[in-house]
């Protein structure tokens, strides 16, 4: 496992798992959303592919991302083991509630300088909006993908709940 791909539905710990493997693995990490959004308002990346493009052309990485539409197949293509963090709504939501409302209180900064606000909960791009809209078809999206003959050659892990994810961590 030299290119690592995480992928998941909102909330679901990418990040946090992409982080473990690079600090275990010795491998690079890149957070996509810091790659995507950056700039003030969530402006995103003019040159997002390119950028994209040269990670993934490097030997040794780990991303957390199903990758952005206009990425997801290079990523996909690119990769050689798959982290699919399969967990049920009702542990993905507590968790993606939890990091926006302390992100929100905290008033943190995000990707490109950006911050969530209380403004932001209305909006239908709000992360925890955006998790529990998009759940289903994240999930199916990234099952056609593990199934596509297309990425077979991809050493595939599908972890059910994070427990499983954290056991398996160990074991490196």
């Amino acid at each position: 496992m030299e290119r690592i791909l995480v992928v998941g539905v909102t909330g679901a710990g990418k990040s946090t798992l992409a982080r473990s493997l690079s600090s275990r693995l010795g491998l690079p990490y890149t957070e996509m959303d810091a790659l995507y959004f950056t700039g003030p308002d969530w402006a995103a990346n003019e040159d997002f592919s390119e950028d994209v493009a040269r990670l993934v052309a490097g030997p040794r990485w780990v991303v957390d991302s199903l990758g952005h539409p206009e990425v997801r197949d290079l990523l996909w293509n690119r990769a050689d083991a798959v982290m699919w963090l399969d967990y049920p709504r009702r542990v993905v939501m507590p968790r993606v509630l939890r990091r926006s409302l302390r992100r929100t209180v905290t008033r943190e900064v995000l990707f490109g300088g950006n911050r969530e606000t209380w403004a932001g909960w209305l909006s239908r791009e709000h992360p925890a909006r955006w998790a529990w809209s998009q759940y289903r078809e994240r999930r199916r999206d990234i099952a056609r993908r593990v199934r596509d003959p297309r990425f077979a050659p991809l050493e595939t892990f599908r972890f059910a709940h994070p427990r499983e994810a954290a056991d398996w961590l160990a074991t490196l």
